[in-house]
C-alpha cells in the first residue's frame, strides 16, 4: 500500500499547482458508518461471492506485484518466499524473522535484518492487494455501512490493529452479487481521502477461490499477475 501512495503523491506533486485543485477537489472526508448486524451481513455476503471457504482452504498463494516483487506464500505456516530484484527473503511473517540472499551470498547483521523488515512491509502492502476481501472479520476490525453520495449502501471496514499501518479505512462497493468492483481509500499515508480504485479481472484459483487481478484508478493501475493457488 506504502508505494501506492508514494505513487499517488508523486503524480500530484507533478501536476504541481493543477495537483493542488485535484486534492481539494476531489478530496472526501471520511463517511461514518453505523456498526451493527447489518455490516456484518454485508460482510458475510461479499465472503460467499468470493468463496471463501475455498479462500480458506487455499494453503499457497503465488503472485508478482505491479513493482516486480514476487511472492510465494505458504498460509497455513504464515510464511513467504519474497523475491525483490536479485535479493530473496525466507521470511516467517508471524515473527518478522528469516533469513536473505543477494544471489546465492547470505547476508548476516544489520543489512539481513532490515532486507526482512522491508520485505515484511511489502509482503503487508502488496499483498493486501490481492486478499484484502478475506480479511473483513479479522481481529480488530470494525465493519459499518456507509451510505455513499449517490444513495447507495457500501461496507466499510476499519483496521485498528495489524498490518503497517493500523487505524485505516476501505470502503468496499460491492455489485449485485455482493462481488467486490470498488474500494475507496481512507489510509494515514494519503492526504487525499476516499481514491477509489477498481477491484476487476477477477481469475479463479485452482481451489475455487476469486481473487481480482487488476486495480485501476484514474492516477495509477495496480496489476496482480502470475497468480497461482493451490491446497
Amino acid at each position: 500500500m506504502k508505494k501506492i501512495v508514494k505513487s499517488i503523491a508523486y503524480v500530484l506533486l507533478s501536476f504541481g499547482a493543477l495537483g493542488f485543485v485535484l486534492f481539494f477537489y476531489f478530496n472526501e472526508p471520511e463517511p461514518e458508518g453505523k456498526v451493527g448486524a447489518e455490516a456484518d451481513a454485508m460482510a458475510m455476503r461479499m465472503l460467499t461471492s468470493l468463496n471463501d471457504s475455498a479462500w480458506k482452504a487455499t494453503r499457497y498463494v503465488h503472485w508478482s506485484f505491479r513493482n516486480g516483487n514476487t511472492y510465494m506464500w505458504d498460509k497455513d505456516r504464515n510464511h513467504v518466499t519474497v523475491t525483490i530484484g536479485n535479493r530473496k527473503v525466507l521470511l516467517d511473517a508471524n515473527s518478522v524473522t528469516g533469513s536473505v540472499f543477494d544471489g546465492d551470498e547470505p547476508l548476516v547483521g544489520e543489512e539481513a535484518d532490515e532486507a526482512v523488515n522491508s520485505a515484511w512491509r511489502s509482503f503487508c502492502n502488496d499483498g493486501f492487494w490481492v486478499y484484502a476481501p478475506y480479511k473483513v472479520f479479522d481481529e480488530g476490525t470494525v465493519r459499518s455501512i456507509v451510505t455513499l453520495a449517490d444513495g447507495t449502501e457500501a461496507l466499510k471496514v476499519t483496521y485498528m490493529q495489524g498490518g503497517v499501518t493500523p487505524g485505516d479505512s476501505y470502503v468496499w462497493i460491492l455489485d449485485e452479487s455482493g462481488r467486490t468492483k470498488a474500494w475507496k481509500l481512507w489510509v494515514k499515508i494519503i492526504p487525499l481521502g476516499g481514491v477509489t480504485f477498481t477491484w476487476t479481472d477477477w481469475v479463479q484459483l485452482s481451489t475455487g477461490a476469486w481473487i481480482a487481478t487488476d486495480h485501476y484508478s484514474a492516477l495509477l493501475n495496480v496489476p496482480i499477475t502470475d497468480l497461482q493457488g493451490t491446497r
